[in-house]
């Protein structure tokens, strides 16, 4: 029942690599989308399928949504689009979907069998919600806090670079 784990960790660090070799951005952000899945699977495996879960909503889902947002606003114009053209061939893809057949393959096998009746794999018990929300809102309270003023500083830091000058605009428009 370990060789789940083992296939996840594969696909992460082989994800991971790409995210920071690959030149393209949107090609990036899809191997990181792998990858942060590979680790969410990684939680499942060990016994912690509310950290995988979270690992999903959070990071998978809202994060990564907006940083395609993100390369998606920057509209580089419209010499991109036949350079986006070219790097989207099938070579390109085959990469994620490889990947995302393995993990696909893992999660089947592990959802077909009895591994939740008879516990963890790794790990010596099951970590549910209840216990990761009393961990956090104890121990790591001052983490918590300090992790939440740093977003906070972020999301403002993030605001007064993105904001622009309406004359700015005007002259832009205008000229």
């Amino acid at each position: 029942m370990i060789w789940p784990f083992y296939l996840m960790a594969l696909v992460a660090i082989i994800s991971t690599v790409r995210v920071v070799t690959n030149t393209n951005p949107v090609h990036a952000l899809l191997s990181l989308i792998v990858s942060l899945l590979a680790v969410a699977g990684i939680f499942m495996t060990i016994g912690a399928p509310f950290a995988g879960a979270l690992e999903v909503i959070v990071y998978a889902g809202a994060i990564m949504v907006l940083f395609v947002f993100v390369v998606m606003m920057l509209n580089l114009g419209s010499h991109t689009v036949e350079q986006e053209r070219k790097w989207l061939s099938s070579t390109t893809w085959a990469y994620p979907a490889l990947m995302s057949f393995l993990l696909g393959l893992a999660l089947v096998w592990m959802l077909g069998s009895d591994y939740t009746a008879a516990g963890a794999t790794i790990g010596q018990e099951v970590v549910g919600p209840k216990a990761v929300g009393q961990a956090l809102f104890t121990r790591y309270l001052l983490l918590v806090e300090v992790a939440a003023m740093i977003l906070l500083a972020a999301l403002v830091a993030a605001f007064h670079l993105g904001k622009r000058e309406p004359s700015a605009e005007g002259e832009k428009n205008n000229g």
